[in-house]
C-alpha cells in the first residue's frame, strides 16, 4: 500500500505538470494545481484499492489517474472569462 500511495502521488504530480503545459493561463496558481493533482490521485488510489482490494496492480494506478484527471479538470477556467465579482462588491 505504501508504494501504491507514493506512485499515485507521483502520477498526480505528472498529470498536474502535463495540465499546466497543455493549458497555460486557464488554471489557477501552480501550487493549487500540484496539490489538487497529487491529492486527487491519492484519493483515487485509495478509492480504487478500497473497492477492488489487494492484488490489482494495474487497476489502482488507473483509478488514481482517472480521479486525478477529474479533479484537475474542475480547476479549468473558461477561455476569455473574467473572474465573477459578487454583487455586494460593485
Amino acid at each position: 500500500m505504501f508504494w501504491e500511495s507514493i506512485s499515485s502521488v507521483v502520477l498526480g504530480l505528472a498529470l498536474s505538470w502535463l495540465a499546466l503545459r497543455a493549458l497555460p493561463g486557464r488554471l489557477p496558481s501552480l501550487r493549487v494545481v500540484y496539490v489538487t493533482g497529487g491529492l486527487g490521485a491519492l484519493f483515487g488510489a485509495y478509492l480504487t484499492h478500497s473497492t477492488l482490494g489487494d492484488g490489482h496492480v494495474f487497476a489502482t494506478p488507473a483509478g488514481a489517474a482517472l480521479v486525478g484527471a477529474v479533479t484537475l479538470s474542475l480547476l479549468i477556467r473558461p477561455r476569455g472569462s473574467r473572474p465573477v465579482r459578487p454583487v455586494a462588491a460593485q
